[in-house]
């Protein structure tokens, strides 16, 4: 009699990584050359126009069905957004950069169908395991509460002045969602930018003035405008872009400073604007780093009543 054999069973294959070796776009990544050559072209004088092949290259790879190349025009977004949103207060046409921004806003939007991004907050009204309430509600059902993190999206074909900031908001928003499998050399040139857009000095930093000068070269050179207008709808993804890269798990040195440079930088220009929301929101992000670097700082609870035999009139 023949003998029916069991099929052999083979173990389940790993989880396929988001970028495998021998992936060309993987290589593409994470190759630092690539990464200083594409710099260097955004940072032309000429870049960001219609005739601007880099810029086509981008918004032709990211409509590709790839998610590994798409991440890979997430990589440069920083550099395109930092030199675009620079130029953009010269009236100069930069048709080239608003192409590709317009293809990642037209995918999140497309992504999302055009809803907005809530968070469910709870009614401290209603008493909790956490807490108790002598308000007597109105009644007993508990009433939904939803924070907006990021508002709905209307489909754009242009970029207006009224719309440039959301559209590289949510830009952004899309960048910190995949910010995880982001080089660090990418997170590192976004926080430059963002020490730029201030318009402000580190003050903390040891080089003072010789920083300070070398900034201004570097921007005269480059033709970015330095300072530039920084609503919500761009302050917020910033913020959290450096949240992470301030608490990230694998902690990194350069970008630490880097990061904390740009809070304190952006902390300064609230301070300078006096915007209570933005001076909140960077003064924490400045004392998470403080924090950071000195955990004994973070032992001393500042609620704490003193005990003393002196009373002070």
């Amino acid at each position: 009699p023949s003998r029916h054999r069991r099929p052999r069973r083979h173990p389940p294959r790993p989880p396929a990584c988001p970028l495998r070796l021998g992936n060309p776009a993987a290589s593409l990544l994470k190759n630092p050359e690539v990464a200083t050559q594409i710099s260097q072209l955004f940072r032309r004088p000429d870049s960001g126009a219609v005739t601007d092949n880099l810029c086509a290259w981008l918004y032709d790879t990211f409509h590709s069905s790839e998610p590994d190349l798409q991440l890979v025009v997430l990589r440069f977004l920083p550099t395109l957004a930092g030199v675009y949103l620079s130029r953009a207060g010269l009236h100069k046409p930069l048709p080239g950069f608003e192409s590709v921004l317009l293809a990642i806003y037209a995918h999140e939007t497309a992504a999302r169908n055009g809803q907005a991004i809530t968070v469910s907050i709870p009614d401290l009204a209603h008493s909790s395991i956490y807490h108790e309430t002598k308000q007597t509600a109105k009644n007993s059902s508990t009433e939904l509460h939803l924070g907006v993190v990021s508002a709905s999206l209307e489909p754009y074909g242009t970029v207006r002045s009224t719309r440039r900031a959301r559209i590289v908001g949510v830009a952004l928003e899309l960048y910190y969602s995949k910010i995880s499998q982001i080089p660090v050399g990418s997170k590192i040139e976004f926080c430059e930018f963002c020490k730029i857009w201030s318009g402000q000095e580190d003050e903390n930093n040891g080089d003072g003035a010789s920083t300070a000068n070398d900034s201004q070269k570097v921007e005269k050179k480059e033709g970015r405008g330095g300072r530039i207008i920084l609503p919500w709808e761009i302050l917020q993804p910033i913020l959290r872009i450096l949240g992470h890269c301030l608490m990230a798990p694998e902690k990194n040195e350069e970008l630490f400073q880097a990061a904390f440079s740009a809070c304190r930088c952006l902390h300064a220009r609230a301070l300078h604007d006096i915007n209570a929301k933005v001076i909140l929101a960077t003064g924490s992000l400045v004392k998470l780093a403080e924090m950071a670097i000195d955990p004994a700082a973070a032992a001393v609870d500042h609620t704490e009543i003193s005990m003393s035999n002196v009373i002070t009139i």
